[in-house]
Order: C-alpha cells, then sequence, then structure tokens
C-alpha cells in the first residue's frame, strides 16, 4: 500500500448544500425547471435532495434547521449538460435568467445563473480531453 493510499481519509464527496428561505420555492425550481430527481423531500425537517448524477444536492433552510444565517453560496456549482446551448435556451423557456453570454475557455463552456435564492449555478459541459497532471 502506497503512502497515499494509507493516508487517504476522503473517498468522495457525497453532497454539497445550497441554502434556501423557502423550500417549496427550491423545490419547483430543482425538480420542476431543472428537472433534477427528487430523491428526499422533508419540508418538516427543512431539507429536501436532487440528483445531478454524480452528486446530491441538498437544499436546506439553515435557519429553521438552527445550523446558521442564510448566506446565499456565490462559488457557482457546475451542472453537467451535453450542449450547453441548448440547455440554456430549454432554461430560459423555463424562466431562468443567465448572466452574460455562454463563455469558452478553449476546454469548455459554461453559462452561469442562480437559483431563486441566488446560489450560483452554471451549465458546463468540457470538450477538450484532461491533460495529465505536471
Amino acid at each position: 500500500m502506497s503512502i497515499d493510499e494509507a493516508t487517504t481519509i476522503v473517498t468522495g464527496v457525497d453532497f454539497v448544500s445550497l441554502p434556501t428561505r423557502d423550500l417549496e420555492r427550491s423545490n419547483a425550481f430543482y425538480k420542476d425547471t431543472l428537472g433534477l430527481r427528487r430523491s428526499a423531500f422533508h419540508p418538516d425537517r427543512n431539507f429536501a435532495e436532487y440528483e445531478t448524477g454524480t452528486v446530491t444536492l441538498g437544499v436546506l433552510d439553515p435557519e429553521r434547521m438552527g445550523v446558521g444565517q442564510f448566506q446565499a453560496n456565490v462559488n457557482a456549482i457546475a451542472l453537467h449538460v451535453e450542449d450547453v446551448e441548448e440547455a440554456r435556451r430549454t432554461l430560459e423557456g423555463r424562466g431562468v435568467e443567465f448572466f452574460g453570454d455562454i463563455l469558452d475557455t478553449g476546454v469548455c463552456h459554461m453559462a452561469f445563473f442562480a437559483d431563486p435564492d441566488g446560489n450560483a449555478l452554471m451549465l458546463h459541459h468540457r470538450y477538450a480531453p484532461r491533460t495529465p497532471e505536471a
């Protein structure tokens, strides 16, 4: 066993948390607007979970849960799509407003938007192969 294998504690990311002030409004956005599969919905416990295929989005009301104050996440969560332009067009048709044009970084396309609570999100598609670390 290598040193890295022996010292590795974290083996993945189970979920990321997104704060909300209105769980019902967030449910409509993540389930209906984005079309994500809802895997848990517990209004009595102030949280819901939505599946992206790789990481669960845990939407919670931190104030009602007693775990802190509401503060929107300003660091965009990159949601993988096969075609950013097509996905953006679909979401615009559902009322989502995007910030600026689609960004082409030379390796990926990105389109930035936010959920109803102001949590930063982006549509993302990497079209160039990853290069190994130096």
